[in-house]
């Protein structure tokens, strides 16, 4: 059966509405020398640098000169940002055009763990794209983590936005790609779905009506 009583749809950004792909970083900064980038920063997990950066509580150029000490060469900050930055790939138009049609028939919003530096490449990426100045124009509201300082999967940070809004959790679906996000929107009783490839954002939804497709065996509940 198909997921009813849905009015409130809170999405991830980097994985599903935004392409990215991790192992480009890892590749650019193994080539400038940290070997072992896998280790510190993955879909999975991080190091307390990446935390720092992703919370707001450490300036861009802190997080350049932290990454320098992984370095056993001398770096500049235009080719840690170029290395940083790899992981950020493009913003298909036809999901843009999937979240102006959605936010006509759900209240939505976007919760993304996210930094400045990568938040400055693809606002300006949205812009090229669409034509939108920022991501406030395809939701009700937009949230990064660096300007929360709270990161997923807290619950503080799922609270906030539920709580801001008054959303009823079991009326709100969730959808990312990392699974430890999904079980930390599920403790705070919100509706789940794993986004995985090959599945597209954009068939997760009935293209006429935007019904939520009939897709039971993709989605997750606690």
């Amino acid at each position: 059966m198909k997921l009813s009583g849905i009015q409130n749809i809170i999405f991830d950004f980097g994985g599903i509405i935004l392409n990215i792909d991790h192992l480009k970083p890892i590749e650019a900064f193994q080539n400038l020398g940290i070997s072992d980038f896998a280790s510190l920063y993955s879909q999975a997990s991080q190091s307390h640098l990446f935390d720092l950066i992703e919370t707001g509580r450490i300036q861009p150029a802190g997080f350049i000169e932290g990454l320098k000490k992984y370095c056993p060469l001398p770096l500049t900050e235009d080719q840690i940002l170029l290395a940083w930055n790899s992981i950020l790939l493009d913003i298909p138009l036809a999901r843009i055009q999937l979240l102006e049609k959605l936010k006509t028939r759900y209240r939505t919003f976007l919760l993304s763990n996210s930094n400045q530096i990568h938040y400055d490449v693809y606002r300006q990426t949205l812009q090229n794209t669409s034509g939108h100045p920022d991501f406030d124009a395809l939701f009700e509201k937009a949230y990064f983590s660096f300007n929360l300082h709270m990161r997923k999967p807290d619950a503080a940070i799922f609270e906030y936005v539920i709580n801001t809004h008054h959303l009823i959790p079991e009326h709100t679906l969730f959808i990312d790609d990392s699974l430890q996000h999904i079980r930390g929107a599920q403790q705070c009783g919100l509706k789940t779905f794993w986004l995985q490839p090959p599945t597209e954002m954009t068939s997760l939804f009935e293209p006429e009506t935007l019904e939520i497709a009939d897709l039971p065996e993709l989605f997750t509940h606690s």
